[in-house]
């Protein structure tokens, strides 16, 4: 299993108003695509006026994620809304192996 990991930066005041349209974009584009095994939404208030923002999601190989991401898994997607509320993103996401509990 492989894990991918976004961050972006939005002003505290507009966190909420932004992570609705997460899940309604991004969160939800991740959850239709076929060997997507779940995603996750975490937000962090900084205390600065800044509020952090990190998608995690889960998937069976790369090559389910090259569905929803494109053939260069590593840039990030965005989406038109985002230019509103975002004050710094990573133009790149991460991924990891997701080792098995042992058993």
């Amino acid at each position: 299993m492989i894990a991918r990991m976004w961050r972006g930066l939005v002003p505290t005041e507009k966190a909420a108003e932004y992570a609705e349209i997460v899940e309604r974009t991004g969160m939800s584009g991740y959850r239709r695509t076929p060997g997507n095994q779940g995603a996750q939404l975490l937000t962090r208030d900084l205390g600065d006026g800044r509020t952090e923002i990190v998608t995690l999601s889960w998937w069976t190989d790369l090559d389910h994620i090259r569905a929803f991401a494109g053939d260069d898994i590593t840039h990030a997607k965005y989406y038109p809304e985002d230019d509103d509320y975002l004050l710094d993103r990573e133009l790149t996401v991460t991924h990891f192996e997701v080792r098995p509990e042992d058993t």
